[in-house]
């Protein structure tokens, strides 16, 4: 005796190589995925390296000289020939000096902190700067260092002593120390197109105008995996960051005209932080596409990755060139395992800066906090 359904009910056989036949299309949708990406971050690569090739040159006058704290990818600075200052940072009480990661592998830094190793830095010191620009000096080409900005750091200040002592020993040696104002991977896409702009035969002064004006339209934001290193730095209340995990709140940033951190707004879980970044984007930018941006990450390409998707779904962005880098250890040592940060060239930043900022943008003032 049969039922009405009988031929409709699938028999345990069946189940199962519909099961496995489930299984495998899931197997090859996922390799066929794994296969465009690989191929996307291939294109990306030779779009990258093209890029890159444009300002491989040795024409320029000007020498440039940036520091660790522009999280820059080493190839990039080996290709624009700038000169790059480590920065010190201390680990188990060891003294070691910001590389890139060349020596250290970005997974392995991280790694150790979140097993609980706090690295902690310190600026860099008038004597290193003066060791750097004597050998420029010495060379005799006009130099400008692009310096992580005052209000994260007194290097630039020592970086200023330093470039003075060298003036006074080597009379008609053009040196600039600039602010660059835009921390992190920022201030790589400055250092890109200020050697661009030098190939294209810009002077020692006509650079340094540059570069000061430049550093007003890079934009940066940024998300944090977590507020542990806010806390440990002492930017918020440790009670604040222990409920922002519970919470599961990630926090948005962005930095001012002066280059100082800022808190853009609190996100309830990581996507939702990093659709707010990509938001940012579209509101900040000006349209231009045919300049880089970069994606910067510590140890978190999944998340970096997920973000390129993103911003290549904006509008005119499916070409659009992305520098990836790593966020280097002193800066590392700040924010903690897990930042992922969108930095790109858009509006001006000083018209959404304070009132007093927007007034000395335009009459050469300067800002409340210095005076």
């Amino acid at each position: 005796m049969t039922t009405d359904n009988a031929d409709t009910v699938p028999t345990k056989g069946q189940a199962k190589a519909e099961e496995r036949a489930r299984k495998e299309a899931e197997r090859q949708a996922r390799k066929e995925a794994d296969a465009r990406a690989e191929e996307r971050r291939e294109a990306d690569e030779r779009a990258r390296e093209e890029h890159v090739r444009r300002f491989r040159s040795s024409r320029n006058n000007v020498h440039i000289i940036v520091d660790s704290c522009g999280d820059f990818d080493p190839a990039i600075a080996q290709a624009l020939n700038v000169e790059v200052v480590g920065f010190p940072y201390v680990v188990d009480g060891e003294e070691r000096t910001d590389d890139l990661f060349q020596s250290v592998t970005a997974k392995e830094f991280y790694d150790s902190m979140r097993r609980g190793t706090y690295p902690t830095t310190s600026a860099v010191t008038p004597g290193h700067y003066y060791e750097v620009f004597k050998r420029a000096a010495e060379q005799g080409k006009p130099t400008i260092y692009l310096g992580f900005t005052e209000a994260l750091s007194s290097s630039v200040r020592a970086a200023e002593e330093a470039a003075q002592m060298v003036r006074d020993e080597h009379p008609g040696f053009r040196l600039a120390v600039v602010d660059n104002r835009c921390p992190s991977a920022a201030a790589q896409l400055l250092a890109i197109e200020a050697v661009h702009q030098a190939n294209l035969g810009a002077s020692f002064d006509d650079l340094v105008a540059w570069v000061e004006e430049a550093r007003n339209f890079i934009h940066g934001f940024f998300t944090l995996d977590s507020f542990d290193a806010l806390a440990r730095g002492g930017r918020i209340p440790a009670s604040a960051a222990s409920l922002g995990g519970k919470l599961d709140i990630k926090p948005e940033l962005s930095y001012d005209p002066s280059g100082a951190l800022t808190f853009k707004r609190m996100c309830r879980g990581r996507k939702k932080a990093i659709r707010a970044i990509v938001e940012d984007f579209r509101d900040a930018s000006d349209g231009e596409r045919s300049m880089p941006v970069g994606i910067v990450t510590a140890d978190a390409e999944k998340d970096g990755d997920w973000l390129e998707g993103l911003l290549r779904k904006e509008k005119g962005c499916e070409d659009m060139i992305v520098v990836r880098s790593s966020v280097s250890p002193v800066i590392g040592s700040h924010v903690g395992p897990g930042m992922v940060a969108l930095v790109f060239w858009g509006r001006d930043r000083r018209e959404h800066g304070s009132l007093s900022e927007r007034i000395a943008s335009r009459v050469g003032g300067r800002r409340t906090k210095d005076r």
